[in-house]
């Protein structure tokens, strides 16, 4: 079974992932065993939780029947992703983990996926990003367990690369930004490199045949003192070049035929662009007014939380906000139907499609949303009642 390493900026278990896992996955043979290491957010209460969303994505999406392990020994695929870097490599270093995990490169063996906290272990030196983002420590690194030292490679790995969940500061480079991460470089190593994993984005090294390649929705970043390299999405390289840019060696990524284990399917929206893109097409729709467009917006939304529902990404909220949005939406709705109640000629119109919603909700077990479009159609004086026949509404006086 040929070895291979992918290394993921964020959305491992996100919609936008799934065929780089699917490719991935492909490379095992048939009853490989699969291992999911919770250890990076295994202090979380609700860890039990994250690691029950993750395995329904994987065998949902992906096809893979995945148990939760803190060993890894015998697995021929190992995934670990979001939580703390550093209480995850506290704990490896103590179990054997990260002696196992480098084991696996050097053998050149099995498939190993690190996304987000788990691949800001992957180099010689790690960002303790909760110590330092949330608590206010003084920037500094950590010891990493440098899985690429193994691949000649001399270099730190940031996830979150091109994060801007920040607005107003800076929040680029796992949240470190330019500042921070300019005063945290000079005190690497002479001659190490920083590979910035955009978010979304991943690094797929074909361990056999050094085989590079970028993928995802953004890009890869080779920093040096003095230098910069990006390699977008769809770059196909080799090590050699990777090793050469990451030494601030003059060089360009070398065309190399498509790896067979990567398709190259357009990427996926992310869930922000969703939640923009449904907001403006309701916005529209209200405008005109268009009831069923605008309805047909929120159930569009809809259905992207329902897509993304095992996101163990937790950081930006997401789904939370996507939820959030939903509701303001469908209580806009309401307003909508309150003004069309009194241009009473317009309201079957008007209810008919919020009718469906409802019905279409409650379908898939949204109760708590289907009550708030029939209280939103209250307020707008339209008063529904669920009857053994269907439902049946009538206009207040």
């Amino acid at each position: 079974m040929p070895g291979l390493l992918v290394l993921m900026g964020s959305g491992e278990t996100s919609p936008t992932m799934v065929e780089i896992h699917r490719a991935a996955a492909r490379t095992l043979r048939a009853g490989a065993r699969a291992v999911l290491l919770d250890t990076p957010y295994a202090f979380q209460e609700n860890h039990a939780d994250i690691s029950a969303r993750a395995r329904g994505y994987f065998a949902r999406s992906v096809g893979l029947d995945v148990e939760v392990a803190s060993a890894i020994a015998g697995a021929d695929w190992v995934f670990s992703g979001p939580g703390s870097p550093t209480y995850a490599l506290d704990r490896w270093a103590g179990s054997g983990v990260a002696g196992d995990l480098r084991a696996r490169i050097r053998a050149r063996a099995g498939v190993t996926v690190l996304a987000s906290a788990a691949a800001c272990t992957a180099g010689l030196a790690t960002v303790p990003v909760y110590e330092i983002y949330k608590v206010g420590a003084e920037p500094h690194w950590r010891e990493g367990i440098d899985l690429l030292e193994p691949l000649g490679l001399r270099a730190v790995l940031i996830p979150h690369f091109d994060n801007a969940e920040g607005g107003t500061h800076d929040t680029r480079y796992c949240y470190l930004g330019e500042r921070r991460l300019s005063r945290m470089e000079r005190e690497l190593p002479p001659g190490t490199a920083v590979l910035g994993l955009d978010e979304h984005t991943a690094l797929i090294i074909d361990l056999e045949s050094e085989s590079v390649r970028v993928a995802g929705r953004g890009g890869l970043t080779v920093r040096r003192p003095g230098s910069l390299a990006i390699l977008p999405t769809g770059t196909t390289t080799d090590l050699g070049e990777l090793r050469r840019l990451a030494e601030g060696r003059a060089g360009a990524p070398v065309p190399l035929p498509p790896l067979d284990a990567v398709a190259d399917a357009p990427a996926e929206v992310t869930l922000e662009e969703t939640i923009r893109s449904c907001e403006e097409l309701f916005k529209t729709a209200a405008d005109r007014p268009d009831m069923v467009a605008a309805a047909q917006a929120v159930l569009d939304l809809e259905a992207e939380i329902v897509k993304w529902a095992a996101d163990t990404e937790e950081d930006a909220g997401g789904v939370e906000q996507a939820r959030e949005l939903m509701r303001l939406l469908i209580a806009r709705l309401g307003e909508l139907a309150q003004a069309a109640g009194r241009r009473s000629e317009g309201l079957p119109a008007l209810v008919e499609p919020l009718l469906e919603l409802r019905a279409e909700l409650r379908g898939k077990g949204c109760y708590d949303v289907a009550d708030a479009v029939r209280d939103a159609m209250a307020r707008g004086g339209v008063a529904v009642e669920d009857t053994p026949d269907g439902p049946r509404w009538s206009a207040a006086s």
